[in-house]
């Protein structure tokens, strides 16, 4: 008889099942801010990648995870700004839903989330 032993298992035990993660509906739920920075990844160009932003950051607050992007610094201060716009993404710690905000700073973008944000009823 083979016994297989894992790092978190006991000796003679089975292995530990893997963490289940709650999810509410058809979106995974985040828990931390590594998980939210994963799903954000999706929602926008490669970081690096040619016109790309050059970095993402979490911006955690009550109810959801705020994600944006850095662009690289204009080479010409004159001209126009690098990222001309867009939007950024929200996700909810309530439901896992994925919203687009507008390319405002954090604390305006979370605030604006606060006010329209309806949890998925379904």
């Amino acid at each position: 008889m083979t016994e297989f032993n894992q790092p978190d298992s006991a000796p003679g035990l089975p292995p530990t099942p893997p963490v289940i993660r709650p999810q509410l509906g058809p979106h995974p739920l985040p828990t931390n801010e590594a998980e939210a920075l994963e799903i954000g990844r999706k929602h926008f160009p490669e970081v690096g990648s040619p016109g790309g932003p050059t970095d993402l950051y979490v911006y955690e607050f009550d109810i959801g995870y705020l994600i944006h992007a850095g662009w690289p610094a204009n080479e010409d201060a004159t001209g126009r700004p690098s990222d001309p716009g867009g939007s950024n993404i929200v996700i909810s710690k309530i439901d896992g839903e994925v919203a687009r905000v507008p390319n405002f700073p954090e604390e305006d973008a979370a605030e604006l989330y606060r006010r329209v944000y309806r949890p998925n009823s379904s």
